[in-house]
């Protein structure tokens, strides 16, 4: 019986990690004022009349804090991926120099950071949402687990082992958030 209680807070671990990957993949869209090529990963491109991500038809560097710069494989793609860049809604107007995409990020409003904070919350509060849903998955297993004879003893520490691995993953996501929202708020 407690090899599958071991293999429930495995998996429950598990999961749970890969709900961090998730938030920081989710979190690295939120962009903090600095220019990083992560803010265009979200950019599709029509490419032969298929569309497709902007980093498959394109390198997109940053030479400073402020200004990405945009190289397509082709030159004919510029407009097309100045296009995809203005379709994506992300605030960035790209400017072409001919060869490449010049796109300056304009430093943020407090307005426009506080924002952003907001959606880094309510990012972090979907995380804690899906650990949450987690946590009930590994105590209906324990349950089952009761009902097929595990002790009462063993069910109970089980419990309380689920619940510290979800205290773990919910400080660990606060301190994510705290990090960001830091990282959001210096000008």
């Amino acid at each position: 019986m407690t090899e599958e209680l071991d293999m429930i807070f495995d998996e429950f671990k598990s999961s749970s990690e890969k709900t961090l990957v998730h938030l920081d993949a989710e979190l690295s869209k939120v962009r903090a004022g600095k220019a990083s090529p992560g803010m265009l990963n979200g950019v599709m491109v029509e490419y032969y009349g298929s569309t497709t991500p902007l980093q498959q038809v394109a390198n997109v560097n940053t030479i400073d804090a402020r200004t990405i710069v945009v190289q397509p494989w082709e030159k004919p793609l510029l407009n097309d991926i100045a296009k995809g860049i203005l379709n994506a809604n992300l605030g960035l107007n790209p400017q072409s120099n001919g060869e490449q995409l010049i796109i300056s990020v304009p430093p943020l409003t407090e307005e426009r950071r506080r924002d952003l904070v907001k959606r880094a919350k309510a990012e972090c509060e979907h995380a804690k949402v899906g650990i949450r849903s987690q946590r009930k998955d590994a105590m209906d297993m324990i349950k089952d687990m009761k009902n097929e004879g595990l002790s009462e003893d063993l069910a109970k520490g089980a419990e309380e082992q689920v619940q510290q691995i979800t205290n773990v993953f919910i400080k660990r996501i606060d301190d994510i958030l705290d990090i960001k929202e830091k990282d959001i708020m210096t000008v």
